[in-house]
């Protein structure tokens, strides 16, 4: 896993040590070098530290798992838990012995590390998840570089702190992903056409997920890319955004809009290297659009809550990118990838807000341009600068 520069720190620390004095165990997922292990080392220093990838420690741990836990009084950091999840159980057993007992656990896989920590250690943990670095956490990086470099660029430490080429990171990325979490964990036979699913994903970002049209093109039935699609989910390639209705039951039922958690693993995936190649393709609006959602989805899991957003369209096909809901209230965003405010920017706005009446509180153009106009009406802000 990726030790980023200790100078870049990350926002959810807060959080991490806020909450370390409430519970007994913290657990932090989040996609492979999202640097899940330096965040968990920097915050925790005094804790002792071990990687459930190492098969010879896992064997030697599993001979006497009690024993090994209770030699750390310290606290204790458990680095990719998911591939030992017998020893939730026997962390529960420790932990209620002794609740001043500390255990820090890290996981990138998020289905199958889930299922032990519910049936484990429900009550007695406490769940975050570290996404790949947001533009705040780069601090003024991204106000002295490009946007097409921005997009290609993605946010994996690797690339920012250590300096290594993005396409070196998302190909190191790609091949491990497949050989390690989707050949071995998943169980997935037919790795190649499963490969093709995930490019066809990419080509599909910003659009409502189809499966049929998919298993049309690729050849596999709609049940076995459903379940492709899961894997996405839970080992952070991709991430759902679901459709508004007045109707809450109703986001259940309709398609959601497909996003991918880094913007230079979908470039990668695409075939894009450079950023002169990006700014004349097709797809860089969507894909400026995906950085963008991408940031209020960082933005909320940074500060330890559940992303609360969806986009909303009718039957007119009137279409705004991003809605936030709080209670009554909303807040509505258009997304666009220009650099010059055009008056249409603000015509889905308006008449969102006309559909909505006063629940909807403030509305937003986010673009590439300079000029900022702070209003809750129709206000306009460039994406480096946003205000969550």
């Amino acid at each position: 896993m990726s030790n980023i520069n200790i100078h870049i720190r990350r926002e959810l620390s807060t959080e991490l040590i806020r909450l370390s004095d409430f519970y007994s165990v913290l657990v932090v997922t989040g996609p492979r070098q999202s640097g899940k292990t330096t965040l968990c080392k920097v915050n925790f220093p005094s804790y002792h530290y071990v990687n459930m990838e190492d098969i010879a420690l896992r064997e030697q741990i599993m001979l006497n798992p009690k024993a090994f836990l209770k030699q750390f009084p310290k606290g204790l950091i458990i680095d990719e838990v998911q591939n030992v999840p017998e020893l939730l159980s026997y962390i529960q057993v420790v932990v209620d012995e002794d609740n001043s007992r500390k255990f820090v656990l890290t996981g990138s896989n998020n289905f199958s590390l889930m299922q032990g920590i519910t049936q484990s250690l429900a009550g007695r943990v406490s769940v975050f998840t570290l996404l790949p670095l947001s533009l705040q956490e780069l601090g003024d990086i991204p106000y002295r570089t490009d946007t097409n470099t921005l997009i290609i660029n993605g946010g994996y430490p690797a690339v920012w702190a250590k300096k290594i080429p993005v396409q070196d990171v998302s190909r190191n990325y790609y091949n491990t992903y497949i050989e390690r979490d989707v050949r071995q964990l998943m169980k997935v036979k037919n790795l190649s056409n499963f490969q093709t699913f995930m490019k066809l994903c990419a080509g599909r970002i910003g659009t409502e997920l189809n499966i049929n049209a998919l298993s049309n093109e690729i050849g596999i039935s709609s049940p076995t890319l459903k379940e492709w699609f899961s894997i996405l989910e839970a080992s952070y390639i991709v991430f759902r955004l679901p459709p508004f209705f007045k109707n809450i039951g109703k986001r259940l039922v309709k398609s959601p809009k497909i996003y991918f958690y880094d913007t230079g693993l979908a470039c990668f995936l695409l075939g894009i290297e450079t950023p002169q190649q990006l700014a004349v393709h097709p797809l860089r609006g969507v894909l400026f659009e995906n950085m963008v959602v991408l940031e209020f989805f960082k933005n909320k899991f940074n500060k330890g809550v559940l992303p609360n957003y969806y986009f909303y369209r009718d039957k007119n096909q009137k279409e705004v990118d991003l809605i936030e809901e709080k209670a009554n209230e909303m807040k509505a965003y258009e997304i666009k990838s220009a650099q010059l405010f055009n008056k249409n920017f603000i015509k889905n706005l308006d008449y969102i807000k006309n559909l909505l009446g006063e629940e909807v509180i403030s509305t937003q153009v986010i673009y590439d341009g300079e000029l900022t106009v702070h209003s809750s009406e129709n206000g306009m802000v460039n994406f480096r600068n946003i205000h969550f």
